[in-house]
């Protein structure tokens, strides 16, 4: 009778290490700034602005369109950094349903496509125009990532006014290494 016990403490304690492991991992990419889908659903969190959600699940536009959206909606404690990638990402998704899940956002691209090749740092230490995103992401070691073309213009506009982090601002375990094809 202590054996299954015993295992049960064993399976216990992985499953919390796990956990554990997971949140370190997650905080050492803290220092990469929010992408639209992060800042949306800390916008709800907070509580939308009258008529917001409902303009989100109806309206379509560009950038300049959502800003002028985000802008007069007020009430979004925001920065304007925030606010441009808010509104490139609601202006590649929307419309949305702010209740279902919400789509992936350049944040969520470069975490979950730029890191399948290489570290992270790669890519976000890179200050570059968007043209110069889109022809990497068009290279021959690039161009079979599965995205669509809005997905790209996402993930660009995403780059532009995140990346380029210094170094300094890197945690120490993700500047070791370079790229890694």
């Amino acid at each position: 009778m202590a054996l299954p016990r015993f295992g049960a403490a064993i399976v216990t304690a992985l499953a919390l290490g796990t956990a554990a492991s997971l949140a370190q991992e997650d905080d050492i990419f803290s220092f990469i700034p929010p992408g639209g889908r992060s800042l949306l659903e800390t916008a709800q969190a907070s509580g939308l602005p009258d008529g917001f959600a409902a303009r989100l699940s109806s309206e379509k536009g560009d950038t300049e369109f959502w800003r002028g959206e985000i802008d007069s909606a007020g009430g979004l404690s925001l920065q304007s950094w925030e606010l441009d990638t808010l509104a490139q990402y609601l202006a590649v998704r929307a419309p949305i349903d702010p209740a279902a899940d919400l789509p992936r956002d350049g944040r969520d691209l470069a975490m979950q496509l730029c890191q399948s090749c290489h570290i992270i740092t790669v890519v976000i230490t890179q200050s570059r125009a968007r043209e110069a995103w889109l022809g990497t992401m068009q290279s021959p070691s690039h161009i079979e990532i599965k995205m669509t073309p809005e997905e790209r213009g996402l993930l660009a506009d995403y780059l532009v006014l995140n990346a380029g982090i210094p170094i300094d601002e890197v945690p120490q375990a993700l500047r070791a290494g370079g790229a890694s094809y």
